[in-house]
């Protein structure tokens, strides 16, 4: 059976990563698309600190017999996994995007200064 602190400091740390990505979100500096991993992740880990008995069922359909909290423990870090596979798709994504814009930019930078330099000249 899962201790009975272990369960309580988990529930505690699911609702402190609940609160600090409400606050994120609040405060803008956390968009909701990118902070819904994060609530799942939070509420799962929640959810199985408070429910012990699912924890230990959970726990038993893996083989973890020993210490069940382990299991948690696993939950969280594949929560964490999908979250920087997420993150590392969406820079993926931005670094492309940003070459592109610079390579239009210098292209519009190109077509200023040698259109641009005879459309001064001929004002003079």
């Amino acid at each position: 059976m899962t201790p009975l602190k272990v369960s309580i400091a988990a529930a505690i740390a699911s609702l402190l990563l609940l609160v600090v990505v409400f606050e994120l979100i609040r405060s803008r500096r956390l968009r909701e698309r990118y902070a819904l991993l994060w609530l799942l992740t939070g509420l799962v880990l929640l959810a199985l600190s408070v429910w012990r008995g699912g924890l230990n069922t959970i726990a038993g359909w893996f083989g973890v017999t020993g210490y069940p909290p382990a299991v948690l423990f696993a939950v969280g870090s594949l929560f964490i996994i999908l979250v920087l596979l997420h993150y590392s798709t969406v820079i993926s994504r931005l670094s492309d995007q940003n070459t592109i814009l610079a390579q239009r930019l210098a292209l519009l930078e190109e077509r200023l200064s040698t259109g641009g330099g005879s459309d001064r000249d001929s004002q003079r």
